[in-house]
């Protein structure tokens, strides 16, 4: 199996080639085009803010690219929103898979933002990703959100209630970080590099 991870100019991705790596994956992680076409699985990675992550992906010509990809693609953390159509943070257009907009979370005394820490699935519609993975728990860094819509597949909840996992056609989305959240994570990963098709 072929697995492209696109260099979408955030840091921290040895973690998650090191996670693929566990699974018996040797992901190429790229920015060239065709790399990315010819993968069966792609993966979206993102840590950082939407606007600057945004820039790289359109610096490297890949804007369109990801938009017409057929393969099933899952976009992680930042990775995940920029799947949606626009956020709050930077005002930052995004690549408009999902039509909706992502929010800054809200804060209190009880509740920080950033969202950092472990938070529990509440699957809420059925999908091969998602069905094996109601009540687990899973770590979150993240100051923005993406609203509950027909895209969710899970929701979790700080401050206010989110979409954690997402999927709009063939493309995924994970709020959380499956490469830093243990077993579950790694059972994520190995449910869309396996089960997840087309």
């Amino acid at each position: 199996m072929r697995v492209a991870v696109v260099n979408s100019g955030g840091a921290n991705i040895s973690s998650l080639l090191h996670a693929l790596a566990r699974l018996g994956v040797d992901a190429e992680f790229t920015a060239d085009a065709e790399l990315i076409r010819a993968a069966d699985k792609v993966l979206l990675p993102g840590v950082g803010a939407a606007g600057h992550a945004m820039t790289v992906i359109q610096k490297a010509g890949l804007v369109e690219v990801i938009r017409s990809l057929k393969q099933p693609v899952l976009g992680i953390c930042l990775g995940m929103q920029l799947l949606f159509e626009s956020s709050e943070e930077d005002q930052t257009e995004m690549l408009g898979l999902i039509p909706a907009r992502l929010t800054r979370l809200p804060e209190s005394s009880a509740c920080r933002v950033p969202h950092m820490g472990w938070n529990q699935l509440e699957c809420t519609r059925p999908d091969p990703l998602s069905d094996p993975l109601d009540k687990d728990w899973f770590y979150f860094v993240h100051s923005f959100a993406a609203p509950i819509g027909e895209w969710t597949l899970a929701s979790s909840h700080h401050g206010s209630t989110f979409s954690a996992l997402v999927k709009q056609n063939n493309f995924y989305g994970a709020q959380f970080h499956p490469e830093r959240s243990a077993t579950a994570g790694a059972r994520l990963l190995r449910h869309f590099l396996e089960t997840v098709s087309e």
